[in-house]
């Protein structure tokens, strides 16, 4: 599809390759499975299915599209490209809404089953990350959020249209987005991040929590002695050319270094990985001087928090919020509750800033781990 379409015409217009996300896999659908592929009746992320089964309407956004990698950003509008090439239906797709509108309401019984109310409005849907930028109140150009979780996510608003040469990053249409007002979603994925931290728990562990595993962490040195992780175990990675590198760890010295050392290596590698990524968005426009995050997953580990922020030199800011919060938010900014989005946040009070360290670098550490990464980036190559 890259190729049929053009890479240039595919970057322009779709700000990514076509073979990403939903697109290509409703062609993997029809082309391996023609009997589920003949009998779809509409094809939508899973908000939109979730919503249709709460009221019986099945409806998208142009954010949700976008995601789907459906959306041309030159003529904000369905691309005729990927349908035409894919051999689409355009009536798979349903009914474009507003973001922020009524969805449909709540049948009796689904409410009945559910315990609420029949004819609530559902008035808001979005992808995880644009909403968990919502929580965040990050909405306008030069505002990023970031997230830990399973995957790692740098997630940054601007109002022009970019694209990274090598498909690296996505670019989203954002939660209020406007004609007038444009607003879109830069964001990077990290696959290795919290994946990378539960594996390390469950086989090194021995039966701790998260929080005993941070407390242990915290008691070696910045650097882990020498110690390094590569966390790419978990799938292939855009940021790294669609490369399926996997976890590394490396410079292990059986006379001295303990799973303590692994586990403050593990997580400062995840925050190396971030600062890798965030380097890739810097390339392409977007260089923050905050990040807001919740005070959730990772960011719940100081060992963790400080090395993302010497290693990037960027200050997070914490919240006491996540993607439901936002998706609170979101519902009653459609239905009205809120006039806007500035009266749903005008009391969002931040619970921490954590500022970079001067005599606390993790500049050099990340070189070292860098240099690692590039050498086992090129054996990938030429094996």
């Amino acid at each position: 599809a890259f190729d049929a379409i053009g890479h240039q015409k595919s970057l322009e217009h779709l700000l990514n390759s076509p073979g990403n996300f939903t697109a290509s896999k409703l062609a993997w659908v029809k082309q391996n499975e023609p009997e589920v592929y003949k009998n779809i009746w509409k094809i939508g992320l899973p908000g939109d299915f979730i919503a249709m089964k709460f009221t019986g309407d099945f409806t998208t956004t142009c954010s949700a599209l976008s995601e789907g990698i459906f959306w041309d950003f030159k003529t904000a509008s369905i691309s005729d490209d990927v349908i035409n090439y894919y051999g689409f239906d355009k009536s798979l797709l349903p009914d474009q809404h507003k973001l922020f509108s009524e969805h449909g309401k709540v049948n009796a019984i689904v409410a009945d089953k559910l315990g609420l109310t029949a004819g609530i409005p559902v008035s808001y849907k979005s992808g995880d990350q644009p909403n968990n930028a919502l929580a965040l109140n990050v909405l306008h150009p030069g505002e990023v959020a970031a997230t830990a979780g399973t995957s790692g996510v740098i997630y940054g608003v601007t109002d022009e249209l970019t694209y990274d040469d090598e498909s690296r990053i996505n670019t989203f249409v954002h939660v209020n987005h406007a004609v007038d007002k444009p607003r879109y979603g830069v964001l990077l994925c990290i696959n290795g991040a919290g994946s990378l931290n539960r594996w390390v728990k469950e086989n090194f562990g021995g039966g701790l929590n998260y929080a005993e595993i941070n407390s242990k962490a915290a008691a070696i040195a910045r650097g882990s002695d020498g110690v390094k992780m590569l966390p790419f175990g978990n799938g292939a990675e855009r940021m790294l050319g669609n490369k399926l590198l996997g976890t590394h760890i490396c410079n292990i010295d059986q006379n001295h270094h303990t799973t303590n050392h692994i586990f403050r290596a593990a997580q400062e590698g995840i925050a190396y990985a971030f600062r890798y990524g965030l380097d890739i968005m810097r390339h392409n426009g977007m260089n923050p001087s905050l990040i807001k995050a919740g005070k959730t997953n990772m960011f719940l580990s100081d060992v963790f928090i400080e090395a993302f922020v010497n290693s990037t030199g960027i200050p997070v800011e914490l919240y006491n919020c996540d993607g439901s919060v936002g998706a609170a938010f979101g519902a009653g900014i459609g239905a009205g509750i809120f006039k806007d989005d500035k009266e749903a946040f005008d009391k969002m009070t931040p619970l921490q800033l954590i500022e970079p360290n001067e005599t606390a670098t993790y500049d050099d550490f990340y070189q070292e781990w860098k240099t690692l990464l590039i050498e086992q980036l090129n054996h990938n190559s030429n094996s």
